[in-house]
């Protein structure tokens, strides 16, 4: 089967390289956000993300006509929803942005369409996107009653890629292909092979869920055991980086770098999903997350120790009168995402102790609203060392390397990242 024209229904971090891709390879992509000013942007040839080689591909392929922007859905052959899937303040699962995709789309479902789920969901979600298809249009069928004689065809595809390696990846990654029907699967394949050079690997739908869930969750439980063990050598003594070198020269050891946390939209929020439907099993993985949870309140701890001790030294001085650097708020290294970032946690718990926090984040222009009505500036990385009583390194920014040798003596300098 041929799709001459896709339907990406989400253009954020993944929806937008997906839907420039799939243009670069010739097909015609109408892209589907409810943000007026996303939707703007990408008509003009721009984006509103960072993301490496991204920029050139969006602008081709608007300018060659292949991708356009709209708010509401237009007919197309296939439609991919990769829209945010958060957890609740219980950690329950949110599924109503998949569920207002698919209420968004449903009145232009035809024959012979194909709906592929994208967003990482808990086990069970592509099944209920397809009921809320079904409820939608009963003009039509579904696989859950049709199976491969369905009118409409519905797949989950988990997206598994690195930010900042999106492009590539999108292309070179194998992908996980979970049809609710055989011949879901197979327009599925067809599909993706428009642009994937991986192998596209046939299961069924609930599979594909978990597969993307174990995944995270693997290395949540990984990150917490080196996050652990950065705490217990604190207590020791140990410089923790030193020992993971010396660990790591065993054949079969491979422990990660430990961190000030674990953030973004798939580490820190997937294996809730698992957590959410089968709480009396999942006891490692829900002590794994919740020591990575756990993990920026040390570090606050270790900054308001450090805070203290200037205090000793200089009676005179105050809380307010304290200056503390704050080097990094996105999840990860060399990106500009801040959800669900450790850093971006630990620079407010700062600031709610009474402080002047400097935040050093090169990948912004401005921060967040969060951070509104609180004592937080977002400043250059050497006005921010010059003027600093505290120095805390919460990413390892390509940036930031060297920067110990820029702090003065005078400063206290943390650095939980092993920069």
């Amino acid at each position: 089967m041929t799709f001459s024209r896709i339907s990406m229904v989400g253009l954020g971090y993944i929806g937008l390289p997906t839907a420039a891709l799939f243009a670069a390879h010739g097909t015609e992509v109408i892209g589907v956000d409810v943000s007026q000013k996303v939707v703007d942007t990408i008509n003009q040839g721009k984006i509103h993300i960072v993301e490496p080689d991204l920029p050139e591909i969006v602008a081709r392929t608007v300018a060659a006509g292949k991708l356009r922007a709209v708010t509401k859905p237009e007919p197309a052959q296939a439609f991919i929803v990769a829209v945010p899937t958060p957890f609740r303040e219980n950690n329950e699962p949110d599924l109503s942005y998949i569920e207002k995709a698919a209420k968004a789309i449903a009145p232009v479902l035809e024959a012979g369409n194909l709906v592929v789920l994208e967003s990482t969901s808990p086990v069970g979600a592509t099944e209920q996107m397809a009921e809320w298809l079904a409820e939608a249009r009963p003009d039509l069928t579904f696989p859950q009653t049709a199976g491969d004689d369905a009118d409409v065809q519905v797949a989950h595809c988990p997206e598994r890629v690195l930010p900042g390696r999106v492009v590539h990846e999108l292309v070179e990654n194998d992908r996980v292909i979970g049809g609710m029907s055989e011949k879901a699967s197979e327009m599925s394949v067809a599909l993706y092979k428009i642009l994937v050079k991986g192998d596209c690997v046939v299961t069924n739908a609930r599979t594909a869920e978990m597969c993307k869930l174990t995944e995270n969750s693997s290395r949540d439980v990984q990150i917490a055991f080196a996050n652990e063990l950065s705490i217990i050598c604190d207590k020791f003594g140990i410089d923790v980086w030193e020992l993971i070198s010396l660990a790591n020269r065993h054949p079969r050891v491979d422990i990660l770098r430990p961190g000030a946390g674990v953030g973004g939209h798939c580490i820190a929020v997937d294996p809730w999903f698992i957590v959410a439907s089968a709480r009396d099993e999942a006891k490692l993985i829900r002590a794994a997350r919740e020591g990575n949870d756990a993990k920026p309140k040390w570090v606050v701890e270790k900054g308001r120790q450090a805070i203290l001790d200037v205090l000793s030294d200089d009676p005179s001085r105050s809380m307010s009168g304290i200056r503390l650097a704050c080097l990094g708020l996105a999840f990860k290294p060399d990106i500009d995402d801040l959800r669900e970032s450790p850093a971006v946690e630990i620079v407010r718990d700062f600031a709610h102790l009474g402080c002047e926090v400097l935040a050093v984040e090169p990948h912004i222009e401005e921060l967040p609203k969060s951070f509104e009505d609180l004592p937080v500036t977002l400043t250059d990385l050497n006005a921010a060392i010059e003027t600093a009583d505290v120095v805390c390194v919460l990413v390892r920014h390509t940036a930031f390397a060297g920067v110990s040798d820029l702090v003065p003596e005078r400063a206290r300098f943390i650095d939980v990242v092993g920069l």
